[in-house]
């Protein structure tokens, strides 16, 4: 009998993605801004679509049918019901809003339905497609490829349907929602206004708040709790509306906020101030309450002692690492690809599951082990050797092809020296972090590596961390951790021993950004000012080719962790194809590329494009 295919899908907000799955099986998954190398891409995912047919050699009428993540007229109905709520204050948004839904959102099927149709050569896709609810999406993307039987579920995000959170259970092949916490009392919309606030770009930022956290003081969670956020024991809350702007009009935060808060928000670019790190460390550590106290909501009510994460805000590690700690689960797993790109492969296991009732098995490995279903997020595009080597003649780069067994000892070498080099191996990742397919590597006991990378490589500002990888059997020698983390979304501390305490006089009078250059432990370029890191393990079984590149560092230096970066500058998706890769090697101060088996040096290289510079002053914000 052949295989039975279903295709996810999520589009039209942010980060469109497509997933395919295979009798159950994920064959491959993709973010549709890695193709067209616009950021967050949110039109409908063609090229990632069409990523995940060629990958299982299929045409669109081969489909069993089509899962989208969400119901957009339960969407519509919300979005239409909060400004009839809030009018006439919000008509302004809703006169650029309005349109756009009465003219394309109204009729996403028959849009999709043409977007499909068009992948297989026009006219229309006829099959079934069906349509889940954003929350459920991301609940079944967190349960059906984990490695449990049965879990409590917890999602988190800015806003589906009407739900911002939800706890469900998961048992089989079958989830239920449980409660949930509806719009427009939303925990990832209260993070999103202080990413507004202090700067950054919505949707985007997020990740600078949590890195930027640990160089200030919490001073500002009581005026939080007190004004803003009305936290219950359960972790449900309601926010005081009269502090945002989100509902009627086009910002996140209102006077009240700005006035609360000391100020207008900052512009974007201008130099931090401890105002920003004292409300960035604020709100992650509200946001950490939050977190614990749903956690151990979903425990009670379901009765399990396992917890699946996913939506948006479950990328934020430094709150999932408190999860572990503090116990409130005897297991944990965080979908790789907990965002809106998620959403495709919930659709899809979902759909597979439910719809066409197919049963769930839980994967294991040769020990007989649980696994999950992830294949360590490497679902994306890979390239031949032959495909590799033609690129590379016809760019006339100079290179070198090296053995298997030669690339790894060789790059090792080259990390030692300090030398930092860009990672192009095998499968690209799905969702937001590299892991070791997509990557720029650097060695992490060097002090300079942290603000080299993130100046002359990523163009980034200096305060934001890097990410160690670490062998997964070394992880609790250098880490307070031994548990897998393989998706980089656990914050541990650097154990004890390796940590550089700040004894001089001179050092502890420091404050803020003024921590950045001091040294904090014996791998200084992968720890954060709090003496934390947020942690990649790497096992052989999953990521053969990275396994042997970080033993070979172990080996030459004895020390078995990689700085971890993405392969990307600021405002730029991860790189996917050769081209992008090379592209980003010669306009960056990148020493080495490793494409595949071969190894190009920039010395070597012809001299770099001449819109290198042009191109740095065209860098989106992120």
């Amino acid at each position: 009998m052949p295989p039975s295919y279903v295709l996810g899908l999520s589009a039209y907000y942010h980060d469109s993605a497509a997933c395919l799955l295979s009798d159950g099986e994920i064959v491959a998954a993709a973010q549709e801004e890695r193709f067209t190398r616009k950021k967050g891409d949110a039109a409908f995912p063609a090229h990632a679509a069409a990523y995940c047919l060629r990958e299982a050699g299929i045409g669109v009428g081969e489909l069993a049918c089509v899962a989208f993540y969400d119901k957009p007229l339960l969407k519509f109905e919300r979005i239409l019901e909060t400004y009839l709520a809030v009018s006439p204050r919000g008509f302004a948004s809703f006169r650029l809003a309005g349109p756009l839904w009465v003219k394309e959102k109204l009729f996403t099927d028959r849009d999709m339905r043409r977007a499909l149709g068009s992948l297989g050569g026009g006219g229309e896709y006829e099959g079934d497609l069906l349509y889940t609810e954003h929350h459920e999406s991301h609940a079944a993307s967190a349960f059906f490829p984990s490695p449990f039987e049965e879990a409590a579920i917890l999602t988190v995000d800015g806003v589906g349907e009407w739900a911002t959170a939800t706890i469900g259970v998961g048992r089989g092949d079958d989830l239920e929602i449980l409660k949930e916490l509806r719009w427009p009392d939303s925990l990832g919309l209260l993070y999103s206004a202080f990413t507004y606030y202090t700067g950054f770009k919505v949707n985007s930022g997020e990740y600078k708040i949590m890195g930027l956290a640990p160089y200030g003081e919490p001073k500002y969670v009581d005026a939080i709790l007190e004004h803003i956020l009305d936290l219950r024991e359960d972790g449900s809350f309601t926010l005081d509306q009269r502090y945002f702007d989100y509902l009627a009009g086009l910002t996140m935060t209102s006077e009240a906020f700005h006035e609360l808060f000391g100020g207008p928000p900052r512009v974007p670019e201008s130099r931090l101030t401890q105002r920003e790190m004292d409300l960035a460390r604020s709100v992650q550590a509200v946001c950490e309450e939050v977190m614990l106290r749903m956690a151990r909501t979903a425990r009670r009510e379901t009765g399990l002692d396992r917890l699946c994460l996913a939506g948006g805000v479950a990328l934020n590690a430094v709150a999932n690492g408190r999860l572990l700690r503090e116990g409130t689960s005897a297991g944990l797993w965080i979908q790789p690809a907990a965002g809106d790109a998620g959403g495709a492969l919930g659709a899809a296991q979902l759909i597979w599951h439910r719809a066409l009732g197919r049963p769930r098995h839980v994967r294991r490995g040769p020990d007989g082990a649980p696994r999950d279903a992830m294949k360590g997020a490497y679902l994306g595009p890979a390239f031949g050797d032959a495909e590799l080597e033609r690129f590379l003649k016809s760019t006339r780069a100079a290179y070198e092809r090296l053995d298997p067994w030669a690339m790894p000892q060789r790059v090792a070498e080259l990390l030692a020296a300090e030398q930092i080099v860009g990672w192009f191996s095998g499968r690209m990742e799905f969702g937001p972090r590299a892991l070791g397919a997509r990557s720029i590597l650097g060695d992490p006991r060097s002090p300079r590596m942290q603000s080299e990378m993130n100046v002359k490589i990523k163009f980034r500002e200096g305060f934001r961390p890097f990410a160690p990888s670490v062998l997964r059997e070394r992880v609790h020698e250098w880490f307070e951790l031994d548990a897998d983390s393989p998706y980089m979304l656990l914050v541990a501390p650097v154990k004890r021993e390796r940590q550089i305490p700040m004894t001089d006089a001179h050092q502890q009078k420091l404050w803020g950004i003024d921590l950045l250059n001091v040294p904090r432990s014996t791998i200084p370029a992968v720890t954060h000012v709090d003496y934390s890191a947020r942690i990649q393990t790497v096992s052989e079984e999953t990521s053969p080719e990275y396994y042997a590149l970080i033993r070979a560092f172990e080996a030459r230096t004895g020390c078995p962790v990689l700085v971890n970066t993405s392969f990307n500058v600021r405002g730029e998706p991860i790189v996917c194809t050769p081209g992008d890769a090379y592209r980003c090697f010669m306009r960056t101060d990148i020493d080495y590329l490793v494409l595949g088996p071969f190894l190009l040096a920039k010395s070597a290289q012809p001299k770099p494009p001449d819109d290198a510079h042009t191109w740095r002053r065209e860098m989106q914000l992120d």
